[in-house]
């Protein structure tokens, strides 16, 4: 069966960034945090991607601690011309301790970590720069500031942040443009449309949801983490994916289900068009990075950026977000959530 397609329509991230597929690629799972991967079908999967026209690839550095930019580093070379490269920096983890992890923003870390980023990817310049995490307590100006200075350096072309509220965007925004906010967003996952969206809208930052399948719930490959993945599958870990959270939540899918049979597509597509129509419903980019290993689901997902959901169907998933159980990390102390509660 040949599954190709057509390259998929673009969208400019941001106000002067790159262009860029509509829906890009979240690169974590193809060597970590997932279980044991086939090295040969993650590279298959990644080339895939450029014929897709998926081109905004996104990977961090705490990633299997750097393993996941190296793994990715020979696809970047083949393919440096073809891609926008995403990498971030900001969770410090340790490998001899997977648990590990240290949130740093102070601008000499912002330096080092920029250089090991580059060294493992194999580039002289990452196309887009994310501060994977924010510490409070250091002040966002500095981090920033430094940031930007890897711009001047042409080191990074250009910035991002991860998991801020509206208010650190428009901080941050002051000090240097910035070219897109990451955070979760799905239709299980809409506390970014707290404050986060639109100021993102307002500013003409892009969106890049990550996890808009909710990390493989959405699509029904499993229905408990706990009971059904490896042990060194993160997931097992993610409250609202395991156990009584997660009988309840695989409940909520029916309307997805049932719009994805009367259209013969999968409940993966239909998430990822809800996703996707964000863009029309906030008047602002967004770019989705679903992930995978394999081939064919990277060409299912990509073809979802041609569904486009009847105001009927979007008014069957709109209120599933607020029926869902349990929170999507274990401590909830490092996302843009727990400061807009705080504040």
């Amino acid at each position: 069966m040949n599954t190709s397609i057509e390259p998929i329509a673009t969208v400019r991230l941001g106000t002067g960034g790159p262009l860029v597929g509509v829906q890009g690629f979240g690169a974590m799972g193809i060597s970590s945090a997932y279980g044991h991967t086939d090295d040969a079908a993650a590279r298959d999967t990644l080339e895939a991607t450029v014929e897709a026209g998926v081109t905004l690839i996104d990977t961090a550095d705490m990633y299997g601690t750097g393993a996941n930019e190296e793994f990715l580093a020979p696809f970047v070379a083949a393919h440096r011309d073809d891609i926008t490269l995403a990498t971030k920096f900001g969770i410090q983890t340790r490998a001899d301790d997977p648990a590990h992890r240290t949130v740093r923003n102070e601008p000499a870390y912002v330096r080092e970590a920029v250089e090991g980023s580059l060294r493992r990817l194999g580039v002289e310049v990452i196309d887009l720069y994310y501060m994977h995490r924010r510490d409070p307590a250091v002040p966002l100006a500095e981090s920033v500031g430094a940031m930007a200075e890897l711009v001047r350096a042409g080191k990074v072309k250009h910035l991002g942040l991860s998991e801020v509220t509206g208010a650190e965007l428009r901080e941050a925004h002051a000090v240097h443009p910035i070219t897109a906010v990451q955070s979760e967003w799905s239709v299980f996952s809409r506390d970014v449309e707290y404050s986060v969206v639109g100021a993102a809208a307002e500013l003409g930052v892009a969106f890049v949801p990550y996890s808009p399948l909710g990390r493989g719930f959405l699509t029904g490959a499993f229905t408990d983490a706990g009971a059904e993945l490896s042990s060194d599958d993160f997931r097992q870990s993610m409250p609202r994916l395991t156990g009584a959270n997660a009988t309840a939540n695989a409940a909520l899918l029916t309307p997805l289900r049932e719009i994805a049979a009367e259209r013969g597509a999968t409940t993966a597509q239909i998430a990822l068009a809800w996703v996707q129509q964000r863009a029309e419903a906030h008047g602002l980019a967004v770019v989705p990075i679903p992930g995978t290993r394999k081939r064919g689901r990277l060409l299912e997902n990509a073809a979802a950026t041609r569904i486009t959901l009847a105001p009927e169907e979007l008014a069957l998933l709109e209120p599933i977000a607020e029926k869902v159980a349990g929170d999507r990390y274990p401590d909830m102390s490092l996302t843009s959530a727990a400061r807009e509660t705080q504040a």
